[in-house]
């Protein structure tokens, strides 16, 4: 019983059916490790021991369509958010092994299709591999921390709000990533339509949306990472 409340209270901010099957999975294996530790410990052993090697061989797939995305790396992060203080960027920090992140990132690359122009872009930059930025950016890239994803705006170069937000003890407040929270905490639509206003004419013609392309070039490719 107190594992299916716990599973309840997951699926409640699940966002997507996998996010749901992955949490169910995952407290089945809790259970199946109590019952064979009860039973014997020495089968309460194995059984962990081969959930850590399937957790260790078997990643998360990951993102593989259409997104108007500049991956960073430690190196590039800075460079980029000050090269031109017109432009507002909105970073996703995330890491490969977050199924969270995996779950949100078909998301954000549909908002970086339906929002990105010259003047608002959408840039990642993962954490758990370039740990230095995570610790510029003050974002816990631990198992246990709930900061992953973490989504940042910037303007003029400078962090203007994130999700989720960090209270007075440093924890992370609870947020949902789904597309809905995104468009209406940070705005979106009103970020698009004054980017659209301070576009260069020889880069957007007047009265014309912005092209969305069917895929970008990255500054890293996906099997870099």
């Amino acid at each position: 019983m107190f594992l299916s409340a716990i599973v309840m209270m997951k699926n409640r901010r699940s966002i997507t059916v996998e996010q749901h099957i992955g949490n169910i999975f995952m407290f089945s294996k809790v259970a199946n490790a109590i019952l064979f530790f009860r039973l014997d410990i020495r089968m309460g052993l194995l059984y962990l021991t081969l959930c850590i090697v399937f957790l260790m061989t078997c990643k998360p797939p990951l993102y593989m369509g259409p997104e108007y995305i500049k991956y960073f790396s430690d190196k590039t992060i800075d460079e980029e958010l000050e090269r031109d203080k017109r432009v507002t960027w909105i970073v996703e920090f995330f890491a490969n092994w977050s199924s969270e992140c995996q779950s949100f990132a078909p998301i954000f690359a549909d908002l970086s299709l339906k929002y990105n122009c010259s003047g608002l872009q959408f840039g990642k930059v993962d954490v758990g591999r370039y740990t230095d930025v995570s610790t510029r950016y003050k974002v816990s890239t631990s198992p246990l921390t709930k900061q992953l994803p973490t989504l940042i705006l910037f303007q003029g170069g400078t962090e203007i709000m994130r999700r989720p937000q960090i209270d007075k003890k440093g924890r992370a407040v609870s947020w949902t990533f789904s597309e809905e929270n995104v468009i209406r905490e940070f705005n979106l639509n009103e970020l698009y339509q004054k980017a659209k206003k301070q576009a260069k004419p020889r880069e957007e013609g007047p009265g014309e949306p912005p092209a969305v392309p069917a895929a970008v070039p990255q500054q890293e490719t996906k099997k870099d990472k």
